[in-house]
């Protein structure tokens, strides 16, 4: 009987780990595209809402010291669509900001590689439009309108909303 389990620990291990390196990859996610008239010049930007990681200032005490705790986003690594990494983002505004940081981009195609809630590894790749924010929500916060249907909107594996769908850009009217 031991054997059995043994067997079956040892042919579960490499599954999990093959799970924890292979990252989830979404589909693109662009600007809202109900939010005004997008500018023909300039830069867009970037919001990735990514996990929320505990944070304290006990300086590793153990946090017997009283200190208070916060939750900011975690950090995530942002590639030309061709693979070349373009930047690491530090996604915080401050020490003790729980906002993430705005990027400003130029207008085109990336993909992000971030950590969501209940996954290690998620990519992403998102549409920069001049003048106009793309954000991607990875901490579950986020619920698109009323009544928005499933279609304009893109999906984490477990179903929650992530984003705009970049699908939307070709279907809305430039004005």
């Amino acid at each position: 009987m031991k054997i059995n389990a043994t067997f079956c620990l040892l042919g579960i291990i490499p599954m999990l780990v093959s799970c924890a390196s292979s990252p989830i990859t979404l589909a693109p996610v662009g600007p809202n595209p109900f939010a005004g008239r997008a500018s023909r010049l300039g830069t867009g930007y970037l919001q990735v809402f990514s996990r929320l990681s505990l944070q304290n200032d006990d300086q590793n005490q153990g946090g017997s010291g009283g200190d208070p705790s916060w939750y900011q986003h975690t950090d995530y690594n942002l590639y030309e669509a061709k693979g070349k990494l373009v930047k690491h983002v530090g996604n915080t505004v401050g020490h003790y900001s729980t906002s993430p940081r705005l990027v400003s981009l130029r207008p085109g195609s990336y993909v992000l590689r971030a950590q969501a809630k209940d996954w290690l590894s998620v990519k992403v790749p998102v549409v920069i439009e001049p003048g106009r924010t793309t954000k991607v929500h990875l901490d579950k916060n986020w619920e698109p309108p009323v009544g928005t249907p499933k279609t304009e909107v893109v999906s984490a594996p477990d179903g929650y909303p992530a984003g705009w769908s970049a699908d939307l850009l070709i279907k809305r009217p430039r004005g």
